[in-house]
Parts: structure tokens; C-alpha cells; sequence
């Protein structure tokens, strides 16, 4: 068998095993995966003492989203997939959201000729749903679904996506006819609307009002009325970004009585508190996201559920906006409250290393554990399977290199999204993702990207039921 790479001496990592291996690549795709394989190749990579992981899959980052009148977000598909490319991953999945009357196909097709030409890994778009009239429900969701475009989100919360309880159920019924993903954002809008006001009505408008305006009870509550619909519509659907482990609770009780449901966590949860927020003048505001960081008590319980198994996915939610800028963090009205300030913090290129470094080298997980909650279950959920998320034969050769003896602080200088900070400036990590290949091509090579192989995939039918 002629090759064209042969990846030599690393431990290759799947969701199942680890063992110290080959890997064989032609047409972009594993073909073998032998120890010693002798077979003549175009290349051969001596990668001994290294760990080779499939590429990651980070099914939850913004990119080039609408963000409200004179704000606009820090990324667009060029940056944001340079910036994951080094992070370690092969495949980002960005929302796509309708502006004004634009119905859902015509943003699809706007946002695909945003991406397409401009990634250096591979992107799949998940649909936000935030009308259900006729035409989207009856007309546009079908079709796209059809397209390859078979994963929806749904908002509990912020005025312009927040869906009625309603609104939600027509959501469903129509995922539960089509076989498509849900994904919920949960957080009751009208407990945060009441508490922003009572938090006006007292004069407290520095950036830590925004956590404290979106406490635990109004997430928990929210996902436990969303797991209620999903039971309601008997339909699948996947929690977004837990923070604690009240919201986790809930979801445990639901699959003890027999719903199939997905849960997602961050590293904001895990690293992160609600004192970042709380500073001296404006530096809180780079923290800001929803829901926001808690306390270390809630880290604690999000990492027990990742090391019992509890969450599925991990993802970054990178949602950039620069600090020092007025169509960022510092937008008009912002300084003044924190219900200006534009909510989301960068992350794509640092949520897998402090993952590995927090999790795998401190012994909270084993590598396979990392492989599937970073890449193949991502990618079972979302039908990008078995083309992607796995190291196996007849997979797309997306393969991550990892050096575990690299020890790195995090920092700006040292990042590439475009965004002006890093909320991880300073941390400490051990572990780092040294090269990669997308199909089986060099992708980050020596410290340098090769630019623009990405493609826009399309999405098969999502499996809602493989790691139930």
C-alpha cells in the first residue's frame, strides 16, 4: 500500500482506547493504524513522545454574529479559525442568526459566503431559531435540514431570541419530525429582567451586577422547564454551557426518568468566578458572558460531572468583542451600565489546553475521556460522524498533536483570535497541541498555519442516542 503520510511512535488516543501506534494517511483519510506500519510513504513523521489526538471539535463558538447596533464582534472567520487552528482543533461549529425580516435561508446563504474561502479548519453552522412563523417553521427549517444544516438553538433569555414556552414546543415538534438537534440556552428572561431593574432601582451598575442579575436559580429554572417541554414534545435536546450543579441536577433527574438529554460545559465554569467580574472600574467587563462564572463551589460540582461523566460536550462558547473599543466591550452606554456591555469572552484557542492541562495532567480524566467530550462526541451529536471526531480507519485524518511536557502561561501576546485580551491571562498550563493535520494535510506546522483549507461541511443526521 502506497501512503502518503505515515505519523510515526505517537499514542493515539480515541474514545475507546490508547495504545502506541502508526497512522497511515492517503486521500486525506486514515487507512491504517498498525504499530511499525512498513509501508513506503511520501512522508514520515517521527511524532514519538508525543500524543495524537483527533482533531478537536468545538460545537459552540460565535463567529461574525450579529451583535446590536455599533457593536461588532471580534472574529471573523479568518481569525477565529486561525486562533482555533493553534488551539488545537479541526473543526468549529458558529450559529448563524437572521437580521431584521431576513428569513433563515437568506442569512444561511449570507453567513456561508462569509466562511466559505476564509477557514483554515473546517466549519459546520448550526441554525438559530428565533421566529416560528409559518415560513420557518413550514418552509425553511425543512429545507435547510434537507441542505446539511441539522442542528437548531433555541433562547430562554435576551429580548431579541428569547422564545415563548410555546414557541419552544413548535421548535421541537418540528426537530422531533425532521431527526434535528436542539440546543437550549437556559436562563429565565423574566427573573433577570426583574432583577436588572431592581439593580437599577438601587443604583448598581458595575460590570459584577451582571452575574448577579443571573444567579443560579434563574438557570436552574430554565433548565428545568426546557427538559420539561423536551418531555412534553418527547424529543431530545442538548443544555448549553451548565454552570453548576443545581442546572446539572436537573438534567440528571431527567435522564433518570428515561429522557434523552445532552449537557455542555465551559471552561469559564471550571476556572473562572464571579469575583473576576468584580474589579476596580471597567476590567470586569471581560468577563461578562451568560450565564456568567459562579462561585468555586459550582466549580467543583461542573468538575464532578465531568468526571462522572455527567457532561458530554465541552465547549468554548467563544463569543469575542474587544476590551479597548467602542464597538466592543466599551460600547456606547456600557461604562455606564452593565446591561451595555456585550456579552461573551474569547476562548476557542485556550479551551482545549486548559482542559488537558486541568483535567488530563492533574488526573481528573484519561485521554480517551478528553477525545470524546472535545471531539468524538461533538461530532456524534452533530452528524459530522464518523467522517469526523475519531481516530479510526476510514476517518477524515484530522489529528492533533500533543506535547504533555510543554509547560505555557497563557497570554495575548501569544494568542491569535481578534480580540484585545484573554480572560486566562496569566494561567498556567502544562500540555500544548504542537502540530496538526486537516485531512491528512499539514495544518500547524514549526509554530505557522497553512492558510484557508477549511471548507463548509454539511451535517448528516445527528445521533442523538450513540453515548446515551
Amino acid at each position: 500500500m502506497q501512503l502518503e503520510t505515515i505519523i510515526h511512535g505517537a499514542t493515539v488516543v480515541t474514545g475507546n482506547d490508547t495504545r502506541i501506534a502508526d497512522i497511515g494517511i492517503r486521500d486525506g483519510r486514515i487507512v491504517a493504524l498498525a504499530e511499525n506500519l512498513d509501508f513506503p510513504a511520501a512522508e514520515r513523521i517521527n511524532a514519538t513522545g508525543l500524543i495524537a489526538m483527533p482533531g478537536g471539535i468545538d460545537s459552540h463558538v460565535h463567529i461574525s454574529q450579529p451583535s446590536g447596533p455599533a457593536v461588532v464582534m471580534a472574529d471573523d472567520f479568518d481569525s477565529a479559525t486561525r486562533s482555533a487552528a493553534f488551539g488545537g482543533n479541526t473543526t468549529v461549529m458558529p450559529f448563524c442568526l437572521p437580521v431584521g425580516d431576513q428569513s433563515l435561508r437568506e442569512a444561511v446563504a449570507e453567513y456561508v459566503a462569509l466562511a466559505e474561502g476564509n477557514c483554515h479548519v473546517d466549519a459546520a453552522i448550526h441554525l438559530i431559531v428565533h421566529r416560528t412563523d409559518p415560513a420557518t417553521l413550514g418552509q425553511d427549517l425543512p429545507a435547510l435540514h434537507a441542505a446539511g444544516f441539522t442542528s437548531f438553538k433555541v433562547f430562554m433569555t435576551y429580548e431579541d431570541l428569547v422564545l415563548t414556552d410555546r414557541e419552544i414546543l413548535d421548535v421541537l415538534e418540528v426537530a422531533k419530525s425532521l431527526g434535528a438537534a436542539v440546543m437550549v440556552h437556559a436562563e429565565n428572561e423574566d427573573a433577570v429582567n426583574y432583577l436588572r431593574d431592581k439593580a437599577a432601582a438601587e443604583g448598581r451598575s458595575e460590570p459584577v451586577m451582571h452575574a448577579r442579575t443571573r444567579p443560579v436559580p434563574a438557570e436552574r429554572e430554565a433548565t428545568h422547564r426546557a427538559l420539561s417541554l423536551a418531555q412534553i414534545a418527547d424529543v431530545p435536546i442538548t443544555i448549553v454551557h451548565v454552570s453548576n450543579g443545581e442546572a446539572l441536577d436537573e438534567i440528571r433527574r431527567a435522564r433518570q426518568r428515561g429522557q434523552v438529554v445532552h449537557a455542555e460545559t465551559c471552561p469559564q465554569y471550571l476556572t473562572l468566578t464571579e469575583d473576576d467580574l468584580d474589579q476596580t472600574g471597567f476590567e470586569g467587563a471581560k468577563f461578562v458572558c451568560s450565564p456568567p462564572p459562579r462561585d468555586t463551589a459550582a466549580q467543583k460540582e461542573c468538575w464532578q460531572g465531568i468526571e462522572l461523566g455527567d457532561f458530554d460536550l465541552f465547549s468554548s462558547d467563544h463569543c469575542p468583542f474587544r476590551f479597548a473599543d467602542p464597538q466592543g466591550k466599551e460600547a456606547p452606554g456600557a461604562r455606564d451600565s452593565f446591561r451595555n456591555i456585550p456579552n461573551g469572552i474569547p476562548g476557542v484557542e485556550t479551551r482545549l489546553p486548559i482542559l488537558f492541562s486541568e483535567g488530563v495532567m492533574k488526573g481528573r480524566i484519561t485521554l480517551q475521556h478528553f477525545a470524546r467530550i472535545t471531539a468524538t462526541n461533538h461530532a456524534r451529536l452533530y452528524g459530522l460522524a464518523p467522517a469526523k471526531g475519531s481516530i479510526a480507519i476510514g476517518a477524515d485524518a484530522d489529528i492533533v498533536l500533543w506535547d504533555p511536557t510543554v509547560t505555557r502561561t497563557i497570554s495575548q501576546t501569544g494568542l491569535h483570535h481578534g480580540a484585545d485580551y484573554t480572560p486566562w491571562e496569566g494561567f498556567s498550563v502544562t500540555g500544548w497541541p504542537v502540530a496538526s493535520f486537516l485531512r491528512g494535510k499539514p495544518l500547524l506546522q514549526d509554530g505557522e498555519i497553512n492558510s484557508h483549507q477549511g471548507r463548509v461541511l454539511e451535517c448528516g443526521q445527528p445521533d442523538q442516542k450513540a453515548f446515551v
